[in-house]
């Protein structure tokens, strides 16, 4: 089976591709290497760097012929879908469909999409679980929820399946601090040369973190399950980002104290997912703590500095 992995070069994108390949799939990755890396790209894998949003995207899958198609490419950057909303829309709602004409045209069998905690907006209730309100507070949320109602409309005119997959925050091992960063990418890029974290706000908001390696596994077992389901990724636990920075200076043997400033615009106070439809619809749950997930990712990146090490 041969499984097209849009946005493959890119953090999660290049886990997806590593885990498909070791069990067996035959892998075509499209990435523009805007914020991905060529060097993250499996040595198995065929490479066409290409936008998702070019009229002639639709050559590769007429030549390639993939029986799936896992979309990770998007625009993530919260503020940057603020200060740009035509650019985030263009590549999150144009760039989506343009890929799902491509799956009409050469006959896919199914499509997983990289959805979004971001769509929930501010919770009415917690943990936030797939029927909850959608009522995103920022235009990356509004541009990855308008994709997903593409997916219904095209499974039902054309009998496309999919699986929407809404991520809550994702970080680990070759996330960019310097690009798509999440918090804890930029938190371990600063206190590693041991500067101190930057918490917009108080620290005390919420979040759900979910490690790479176990969103991976989740798109792995779309392939399979969950035909036409919307379904949250994370781990149904909050942490604090004051306790995040706790658990990360324990870890690494510091005592960093974090500079504190203005909150951001939209950002959310409180977040996490609930995630026992995953278990019910994929047979999914996260294998790694957060504490494992983040010595992990803290030893991947130790290498770069000197003179700090584990406990």
């Amino acid at each position: 089976m041969k499984v097209l992995v849009a946005g493959g070069a890119g953090f999660i994108g290049s886990h997806i591709g590593d885990l498909l390949i070791e069990n067996g799939y035959e892998i075509v990755i499209v990435d523009n290497l805007s914020t991905g890396k060529e060097k993250f790209i499996n040595k198995k894998a065929i490479f066409y760097k290409k936008d998702i949003t070019d009229d002639d995207l639709y050559e590769i899958f007429r030549k390639e012929k993939p029986d799936y198609v896992i979309h990770q490419a998007a625009q993530i950057d919260v503020q940057k879908s603020i200060d740009n909303s035509v650019f985030d829309a263009k590549v999150n709602v144009l760039g989506t469909v343009n890929i799902l004409e491509c799956c009409r045209k050469s006959g896919v069998k199914k499509i997983i999409y990289a959805s979004s905690a971001a769509v929930y907006g501010n919770p009415e209730y917690l943990p936030i679980d797939e029927g909850h309100k959608i009522n995103p507070i920022s235009s990356y949320g509004i541009s990855k929820h308008t994709a997903e109602h593409y997916f219904e409309v095209y499974s039902q005119l054309y009998d496309l399946k999919y699986t929407i997959l809404r991520y809550a925050n994702v970080y680990g091992i070759r996330q960019d601090p310097k690009g798509e960063g999440g918090v804890i990418s930029i938190f371990t890029d600063k206190m590693l040369k041991g500067e101190r974290p930057v918490i917009f706000g108080d620290g005390n908001q919420t979040r759900d973190f979910v490690y790479v390696k176990d969103v991976a596994k989740a798109n792995l077992l779309a392939l399979e399950r969950g035909d036409n389901e919307v379904v949250n990724v994370s781990t149904n636990k909050p942490t604090s980002i004051n306790e995040l920075v706790d658990m990360m200076n324990k870890i690494m043997n510091t005592s960093l104290e974090p500079i504190y400033t203005e909150p951001r615009k939209g950002d959310i106070m409180h977040s996490y997912l609930d995630n026992k439809k995953a278990l019910d619809v994929l047979g999914w749950k996260p294998e790694y703590s957060l504490e494992d997930g983040l010595r992990e990712t803290i030893e991947y990146y130790r290498g770069r500095y000197v003179g700090l090490k584990l406990l």
